[in-house]
């Protein structure tokens, strides 16, 4: 079970990823069950059991608001991500409730196009899994760098 699992996990990653990387950010909060959580933080702050992070959302409306902020009132240089994600590594799969861990790194590419890797680091997920349906019940994601870049607007 654990090896399908980490095949269906594997599969979620590349359909987010794409998602992301093609530009089609009003579709990203959907991979997320209603009442979730999504943060994005360092890993000196995930080690050390800090909650804030530079992005912290705890439902699925929060993220639609953020996309909504990214279309229509944020103003910033226009980039564009591409995600390098490894195979995930199944950390529990019990009762419909899948923890994994996964590494990944995004690109930035510039509207003239220099590149950049802009963030690398892990997502520690919790999936809820019903009836082959996969959503991400909370999606931590821990950058190795404390370093954070200012122009943090495209969800990782």
């Amino acid at each position: 079970m654990t090896q399908d699992m980490s095949l269906l996990i594997a599969k979620q990653h590349v359909v987010y990823a794409r998602c992301i990387d093609n530009g089609d950010y009003e579709d990203w909060p959907y991979f997320f069950v209603e009442d979730c959580k999504y943060v994005v933080t360092s890993d000196r702050n995930h080690r050390e059991g800090l909650e804030a992070g530079i992005i912290w959302a705890d439902s699925q409306a929060m993220l639609i608001d953020r996309i909504t902020a990214l279309r229509q009132a944020n103003i910033y240089e226009f980039h564009k991500y591409r995600h390098i994600i490894s195979h995930p590594y199944i950390l529990s799969d019990e009762d419909g409730e899948v923890r994994s861990e996964t590494s990944f790194m995004v690109v930035r590419i510039t509207r003239d196009g220099p590149m950049d890797v802009f963030a690398v680091g892990r997502y520690l997920d919790h999936y809820q899994v019903s009836d082959g349906n996969i959503k991400i019940k909370e999606r931590i994601v821990v950058c190795d760098s404390s370093h954070f870049d200012t122009l943090l607007v495209i969800p990782l």
